[in-house]
């Protein structure tokens, strides 16, 4: 079998992902199978958010990730990969400081991406190999620590997007900015309101997919308006405790799902959307696949012919 294996880094405002895929082309279809996943909590966005400068104690926390991350690439003999950071790297006054130190003390360049960039990446991913939905308009939702992005696609084809300083983490640090739920409101009336006919959400991020790990759902079965109600108010009377001991979540999900899982619901909620979709697929997917189709798709489909 001919396969390659390429990575990819997440730089996220909550944490950072490391992910290493196998990739297997064949002459009908190119297979995406995961060899390994790893998240470390270093939540950049709780000091960007808070000060506008990434600490020297998170910067160095960030560079020891980063250093494991790429010893996990050398042992898996990762062909090539892509690292990109988002909400909190984008905003930290000092980003270009840490960004060039990570460079010079571990060799990896870091992008520094913007919200469109996020869902293009998300959305390009195969997604649609994951989910089977009948619709034909959806409302792509990906909720992370420091940002929300709205993207509507009809016909698999991105019609408008929009990004908001609305995220988990920032909510816990500084609070969301004055004006942004109305922005959202007024945006998702200009472009999704349910007045424009039928659609269905698409969830991304670690929350959501975590929901849908709980759901036990299978098979690309989406989730309903009034599940995600019903989880929102079962989680909500549970203390710190009863979620990180009784229904086994991380320390650093426990205390962001249920403002992750209230953003998707007001969201949907305003668009009208009965459902949504959960593909469990983030940017560390579409920067792997990204990875391949820049540089290594045309000589490994051309030896297969």
């Amino acid at each position: 079998m001919n396969f390659l294996k390429l990575g990819a880094l997440d730089l996220g405002s909550n944490s950072i992902r490391c992910l290493v895929v196998n990739v297997i082309p064949t002459p009908t279809y190119t297979h995406y199978k995961k060899a390994s996943m790893t998240r470390l909590p270093v939540r950049l966005g709780a000091d960007v958010f808070a000060t506008g400068r990434i600490s020297d104690e998170t910067g160095e926390r960030l560079l020891h990730g980063l250093k494991a991350y790429g010893h996990i690439f050398t042992v898996h003999g990762v062909a090539g990969f892509r690292a990109c950071a988002t909400s909190a790297m984008r905003e930290a006054e000092n980003s270009i400081y840490w960004v060039e130190t990570v460079r010079r003390e571990t060799g990896i360049s870091i992008e520094v991406i913007d919200g469109q960039e996020e869902a293009r990446l998300v959305f390009s991913s195969k997604i649609f190999d994951k989910i089977q939905p009948d619709e034909s308009r959806f409302l792509f939702i990906d909720v992370g620590g420091g940002s929300t992005e709205l993207t509507l696609f009809e016909e698999g084809r991105a019609v408008d997007s929009l990004s908001l300083p609305l995220g988990t983490v920032r909510r816990f640090s500084q609070g969301i900015p004055e004006g942004t739920w109305e922005r959202m409101d007024a945006w998702i009336d200009g472009h999704a309101h349910p007045e424009r006919g039928p659609l269905a959400a698409i969830g991304s991020g670690g929350n959501i997919n975590k929901l849908y790990k709980m759901s036990g759902r299978q098979g690309g079965e989406p989730l309903s308006s009034l599940y995600l109600s019903q989880q929102i108010k079962t989680l909500s009377a549970l203390s710190m405790d009863q979620m990180v001991l009784e229904l086994g979540l991380n320390v650093d999900r426990a205390d962001v799902l249920v403002p992750a899982l209230e953003i998707y619901q007001r969201v949907m909620r305003r668009a009208g959307c009965r459902w949504i979709y959960v593909p469990k697929i983030g940017v560390a997917d579409g920067l792997v696949r990204d990875v391949y189709h820049r540089s290594f798709k045309a000589d490994w489909e051309a030896g297969l012919r």
